[in-house]
Order: C-alpha cells, then structure tokens, then sequence
C-alpha cells in the first residue's frame, strides 16, 4: 500500500480538511463517486441500496442520492442534504428507507461519517443464512469479532424505531448483517465505508461458495483485522473507482 500518511486521518480513511465547505465539497464528490462504483458493478439497478455521508457542519444531517437517479449516472447535482427530522433541503425525493436505516445510525455513532447498505448478489442471500462471517478469507478478517446481525424480522424498515433497532444491534462495530436483508457498513469516511462494503459482499461471496471451509485461527484472524483499519478501507475503495469508474476525479 502507498504511504497516504501525509494527507489522511488515519482513524477516519479522509484526508485532513479544516475548512467545512471544501470538505463538504471533498465528501459529495466521494459520495457521488460511490454510487458510480455500485452502479458500475451492477448494484442498485433496482433502486435497492443507498450511502450517506455526514455534512461537516450540520452533524445531525446527511447527503444521499436523489431517489430515480441511476446509480452509475449519480453527480454531486443529484445529492440532497437529509435533515434529522426527515426533511429534505431544497426538496426533492429519496428512498424513505434510506432516512429511516442512516438517521438513527448517524445518530448513534458520532464517529461514523458514511454508511452503506445495497441488495447485492451474494451479501442478501448470506444474510438470509442469519450467520456470521466466519474468518476463511484475508477480507473476511476485517470483520473478524467486528460485525453484528441485525436479526429481525422487519426486512423492509419502515420506520426509525427499525433503523434504532438496527442502530442498536451493531453497536460499535464496523458493520451488521440485517437478517434475510443484505449488508451494511460504516466508516470514518464515504471512502472506508464503501471499501468496508466492497471486502464485506466478497467475504459473503466466499462464505457461500465454500461451505466447509476451514476458519484460520482466532489470534490470526485478529492480526489481519487489526492491518484492515480504516486507510486499508480507504485504498480498497480508491482500487475499485479507478477500476469501475475510471474516467472519474
């Protein structure tokens, strides 16, 4: 891996940015970027998935995708600023489930700048197992003793009294699996979120397809997370939007 220590916070995967506009700015142009990614990849084609990420200033509020936008064609023109209370500025619609999953999420964890969450091939039928991911591969670790299931029925949230149960089931970690629902992840920035998701749904992909793996030990296990913080987030992410969309800045 690069040596980025010059210009990211090593606990949140985002570069240093001191003034509130530029990094409003910095963290729509990542956010439009990453749904490009889940478009590219095929993800989302059925208005199923959504990322956030938490505006500098205003911290109880968040930007997401306009609901209709295809995902791979997402601009920063199409992001809309969610308030706490389910109000949009400037109007305009979004996915409603997205308010009620990332609202109380953000709520809960003051040091998550970007949640992510997508029905994809592999992550919603592995979470249909109601299983956690077991370490049988290098991504699979960075999960290891670090991610929840959100076992519940409610697989359509409806309401932030889901998103709180959500918020409440993966507590400190870095991610949950919502039962018979897919994936979800959070980061310390729209960058290490999404590079969280990308392991997370090729961990699933592993862990369907090799059914009697053998799991590497616990104290191995634990070495290999411990090196997937949130820079290693990060680069996966830089990785997949040089590979997906790479005519992107």
């Amino acid at each position: 891996m690069a040596d980025v220590s010059n210009f990211l916070d090593p606990d949140a995967g985002e570069p240093v940015i001191t003034d509130p506009a530029e990094l409003r700015a910095h963290r729509k142009r990542r956010l439009a970027l990453a749904y490009r990614v889940f478009g590219a990849m095929g993800w989302g084609s059925l208005g199923d998935g959504h990322i956030s990420a938490r505006d500098p200033e205003r911290t109880d509020s968040f930007w997401l995708g306009r609901y209709g936008v295809p995902f791979r064609f997402m601009t920063i023109d199409d992001l809309v600023l969610v308030h706490a209370d389910g109000t949009i500025e400037g109007g305009g619609h979004i996915n409603v489930a997205a308010y009620y999953i990332h609202a109380p999420v953000h709520e809960a964890r003051p040091d998550v700048v970007a949640a992510a969450h997508c029905h994809t091939p592999y992550g919603t039928p592995f979470s249909a197992t109601v299983t956690p991911l077991a370490p049988i591969s290098q991504e699979a670790c960075a999960f290891f003793d670090d991610h929840e299931i959100f076992d519940d029925e409610e697989v359509n949230i409806g309401s932030t009294d889901g998103g709180k149960r959500i918020a409440a089931a993966i507590g400190g970690a870095r991610a949950a699996i919502l039962r018979n629902h897919g994936l979800l992840t959070v980061g310390g920035s729209v960058d290490s979120a999404v590079g969280y998701f990308l392991m997370m749904e090729r961990s699933a992909e592993v862990q369907v397809k090799a059914r009697d793996a053998k799991p590497i030990g616990a104290d191995a296990a634990r070495r290999v997370h411990d090196m997937f913080d949130e820079v290693a987030a990060w680069q996966v992410f830089q990785w997949a939007q040089r590979t997906y969309v790479p005519d992107a800045s």
